[in-house]
């Protein structure tokens, strides 16, 4: 399972994803949305000068708790920049 965490603000985002191709496919949707509108607006009250760096964090579900298997630092979006880590 697949998840969206946005690092700088250790903030999961809503949504689990069944495989990266799908987690990847809604930061495609989100790098579409301009920086200062939901969900890429930060939640901090230094919003205007801050961004988010959206992570993918793939989980084994089969235990509890979760044990996560890896993590992927994917795209920041910023007042500054829209800036892709790694390709898909």
């Amino acid at each position: 399972m697949f998840i969206i965490e946005d690092e700088s603000h250790a903030e999961p985002q809503n949504g689990e994803f069944q495989t990266f191709e799908d987690v990847f496919s809604e930061l495609e949707r989100r790098a579409k949305i301009p920086w200062d509108e939901i969900p890429n607006r930060c939640p901090c009250t230094n919003w205007k000068d801050c961004g988010r760096n959206y992570q993918i964090i793939e989980y084994d579900t089969t235990q509890t708790p979760w044990k996560e298997l890896q993590r992927k630092d994917i795209l920041t979006i910023s007042a500054k920049e829209i800036k892709w880590t790694t390709d898909k």
